[in-house]
């Protein structure tokens, strides 16, 4: 099944509703009282919608596959809630909700037992309620839609537009940020009393987010005297550019000994860096980081189902953003359409072993050791270069499948990318890709021209 975007919105809205709904319930029997557990004052909470168009985007393919499509709902539902907590965590400086003291648990955030439940969701949503739910929303006239969808997306920004300057106002009185200026003007002109009842409502839905707990977690504390100390966003980034260096390296000596030629295996068109690598070296780093002193077996397992997740994922945004497939696994054994097979998940988990265990303590150790003020000006001046060089590059991809079908520019940055980032060009970097035709198929990038 193919969803448009259409289908995406009505199913964001939907799963955010009944997510809403089950959150309510399961309140109301625990504390024997009504709440809106929601970050909005609508009917819905944004995290359920969230898993709902994840599934949808990244699991279709996954339809006959049960159990995958199990497993991949449960590790979706996963990361978006942990994500989503993480994000919180960050601007009030404390967990919005605490599963600390459940048995199994992941760092607070949330409590295993509930992937179970997300992961029979997964099933049930593509097998059944998706086709269900879209087949009654199309039976209003193409017009109606319009308007409802309009009406509805309005309505739902305006509440998140609210609520942030709730939010803002409560952190500007622990933190007295002045970033958020305009937002307090305008809640001060709309009336402190509706937002005093809005923050209200949302401290008795998650206590921990109390003003004066916030405060206590905001009291001064000592200037970290180390550049990069800890997971920092700066430390971060540098995982980033080392993971993307010795992908690269890593593949393209691998390609040499295995299919007995020497090939790019570059993601960019300006330097040495896969993508795929660097994100997987962040993403494993930020997830595994506080488990670093636990078992190479619980880090093993954590390391082959993400990073399996993970790659399935790259790829799929790959085909789906780009039109593109840059590997294929179809005919290695115990492979999950091409995209991903069992014997790489694994080498996933070693990498996260050796990574957490060998590696990453002593290249932590170097960065840190990198003086405060240079260390942040290098990290931002590397960082501007690797989104300008991934934006370039997902546009030179664009414009290669773009030419398939339209060879004549229709624009000066067209014109641009077709004498910088011509045919050959593309096709040296990018040997193993092939592009995704309106059939499903696919074609190596150098067999087309």
């Amino acid at each position: 099944m193919t969803y448009t975007w259409d289908d995406l919105f009505w199913i964001f809205m939907v799963y955010s509703f009944v997510g809403w709904c089950a959150g309510v319930i399961a309140n109301a029997l625990r504390r024997k009282r009504f709440i809106n557990t929601g970050f909005l004052n609508l009917p819905i909470c944004p995290v359920y919608g969230v898993i709902g168009t994840a599934y949808c985007i990244f699991l279709q393919e996954l339809e006959e596959e049960i159990f995958f499509l199990f497993l991949g709902g449960a590790v979706a539902a996963f990361l978006v809630i942990v994500i989503t907590g993480v994000i919180l965590e960050k601007v009030f400086n404390r967990k919005w909700w605490d599963f600390s003291q459940a048995r199994f648990q992941f760092q607070g955030y949330l409590n295993f037992a509930h992937l179970l439940f997300f992961g029979i969701a997964a099933v049930v949503c593509i097998r059944f309620a998706n086709p269900l739910l879209l087949d009654a929303v199309h039976m209003f006239p193409d017009k109606v839609e319009t308007v409802l969808e309009i009406c509805l997306g309005v309505l739902v920004l305006t509440d998140v537009v609210f609520c942030i300057a709730t939010v803002t106002q409560m952190h500007r009185s622990a933190a007295q940020a002045v970033f958020f200026d305009y937002v307090q003007n305008f809640t001060d002109d709309f009336g402190n009393a509706l937002t005093r009842r809005v923050q209200r409502r949302m401290t008795k839905a998650y206590p921990n987010i109390q003003l004066g707990k916030i405060l206590e977690a905001l009291k001064p504390k000592e200037k970290a005297a180390v550049f990069a100390q800890g997971c920092s966003f700066y430390k971060l980034v540098w995982m980033f550019v080392i993971g993307a260096v010795a992908g690269v390296a890593i593949e393209t000596v691998f390609c040499r000994f295995s299919m007995g030629e020497w090939m790019s295996r570059s993601s960019f068109v300006w330097g040495p860096f896969s993508i795929v690598w660097g994100f997987g070296c962040s993403f494993l780093t930020a997830l595994l980081y506080r488990y670093k002193d636990r078992s190479d077996r619980y880090i093993f397992t954590y390391g082959t189902v993400l990073g399996g997740f993970y790659e399935y994922a790259c790829s799929v945004i790959s085909e789906r953003v780009f039109g593109t497939v840059f590997w294929d696994y179809s005919k290695i054994p115990f492979n999950l359409g091409g995209r991903i097979n069992l014997l790489y998940c694994f080498f996933w988990g070693i990498a996260a072993v050796v990574w957490i265990k060998i590696l990453y303590p002593r290249f932590s150790a170097w960065i840190e050791k990198i003086p405060m003020k240079p260390g942040k000006i290098i990290t931002w001046l590397v960082l501007i270069f690797l989104l300008v060089d991934m934006a370039m590059s997902g546009l030179a991809l664009y414009r290669y499948t773009d030419r398939l079908t339209d060879p004549e520019p229709d624009n000066a940055l067209e014109v641009f990318l077709d004498e910088h980032f011509d045919d050959e060009r593309l096709e040296k970097l990018y040997p193993n890709a092939k592009v995704t035709g309106e059939d499903g198929t696919w074609q190596k990038m150098n067999e087309l021209n």
